[in-house]
């Protein structure tokens, strides 16, 4: 490995509540309400230590979909399950998703410091901007800001939040800004890794300039190693652009994991898993992605031209733009028609799938870790916590074996653990 690359993987565990397969929540091994029951989670966080994986990571969407066919959403607020896991773990990082756009950033600002200095150093910042359009009248608006709004405000957000977490050495912040005016600092005193890490999730041009300038890790969408190695290049040149080094920004594509003792083993589960979910899910899953309507294709052609020509109106297109970028590759590069690439995105998930056994899955991380389309992964289990045991129990050790991940954790903090430096100016107009 070249010295820009770490000599291991990073793994964490996105946790979907009972599953990234979306109907995983109506098998009968699983209890459905599972998703507010925090003793779940916190078994959840003792099996991801006991694989030594780096980080339980939490997605959030502050709003209630409304027709009941479709799985529950995130229901209990991530710093709260997060809390809760860091008391029955030592070493597990705690990674939580907030919106840029409906929080404050002194009041993210005190809830994640809270979260890093009661965990011993171990939590870090999702840092999204939120495009989901029915969210934003639990906040009193009548429809998002657009696009280049949200993420002009993400960027001076977290130039905020990071000067207020700075803030408690002892320098108090004074900014004004397009979006925010702030002048104070934080009563929370510095953990031992500083404070809270930054990971970002978002594939757009936007999302990936700020996650070249400012994340400490990324989250992405990738269904294609080829479209994920252009991006992984693309976000480090943007991270040396920007006086880093290109290891001060780790890349971990989602990578969703169906084991079974047999290849056919784990594809029955798999498709038990899909078939119990509304038959319309992954058409409108599909169409929802691209932002086109659902009777706009021919299921059995190719995706037309008209839709992979280039992306949509952004003016009237909120969904990812990195996801749509990223179906749109797989489409063209494998010649797919709409309905393949439909079958492709496993029910419903939108992440690269590997469905066999442990073997093989281990085979996918390391080809994506070796051919530079991955620092390592965001590691989605079809079904929690089962799936996770899975991987904890039989692909962690064949990664070991191979010299690719740990055998016991090495430092006490995440920052340790990911060799991040925290002494990095901030960008942006705070002072």
């Amino acid at each position: 490995m070249s010295g820009n690359r770490p000599d291991h993987l990073v793994l964490n565990v996105n946790v979907l509540d009972v599953g990234s397969v979306h109907a995983a929540w109506r098998s009968d091994d699983l209890h459905p309400l599972s998703f507010v029951d925090i003793e779940f989670f916190q078994e959840i966080g003792r099996i991801a230590e006991r694989g030594t994986l780096d980080a339980f990571f939490l997605a959030d969407g502050p709003g209630l979909r409304e027709d009941p066919r479709y799985k529950p959403g995130r229901s209990l607020e991530p710093s709260v399950i997060l809390a809760a896991v860091a008391a029955v773990t030592e070493h597990l990082g705690l990674i939580g998703t907030a919106s840029t756009t409906f929080n404050d950033p002194w009041d993210l600002a005190y809830r994640f410091a809270s979260l890093d200095q009661v965990s011993g150093g171990r939590a870090a910042w999702n840092v999204v901007t939120t495009h989901g359009e029915t969210i934003a009248g639990n906040f009193g608006l009548t429809g998002l800001p657009d696009r280049d709004a949200r993420y002009r405000r993400a960027a001076e957000f977290v130039d905020v939040v990071t000067a207020l977490w700075r803030s408690a050495d002892g320098t108090p912040v004074a900014h004004a800004g397009e979006f925010f005016t702030v002048n104070g600092r934080l009563a929370v005193p510095p953990s031992p890794q500083g404070h809270p890490l930054l990971v970002q999730a978002g594939g757009s041009p936007a999302g990936r300039e700020l996650a070249g300038r400012q994340a400490n890790a990324v989250f992405s969408a990738e269904l294609s190693l080829p479209a994920a190695i252009t991006h992984y290049q693309q976000v480090k040149r943007i991270a040396v652009d920007s006086g880093r080094s290109p290891a001060d920004v780790r890349i971990l594509p989602g990578l969703i994991t169906v084991i079974g003792s047999t290849e056919e083993e784990a594809r029955r589960r798999h498709a038990e898993a899909v078939d119990l979910a509304p038959s319309d899910f992954p058409l409108i899953r599909l169409t929802g992605s691209l932002g086109i309507p659902p009777d706009s294709i021919d299921l059995d052609e190719p995706l037309p031209d008209w839709v992979t020509a280039g992306p949509p109106d952004p003016a009237h297109f909120t969904a990812s733009l990195g996801f749509r970028e990223s179906l749109v590759w797989l489409a063209t590069e494998e010649r797919l028609t709409a309905r393949e690439l439909m079958n492709r995105l496993s029910g419903g998930a939108g992440h690269r799938t590997v469905v066999g056994t442990p073997e093989q899955v281990a085979d996918t991380i390391e080809h994506w870790f070796r051919a530079g389309g991955a620092d390592g992964f965001n590691l989605m289990p079809d079904r929690l916590p089962d799936g996770l045991v899975d991987v904890a129990d039989q692909v962690v050790p064949l990664l070991r074996q191979r010299g690719l991940f740990r055998h016991d954790y090495e430092a006490a903090t995440l920052r340790e653990r990911l060799n991040i430096p925290l002494n990095r100016p901030s960008i942006g107009a705070t002072s």
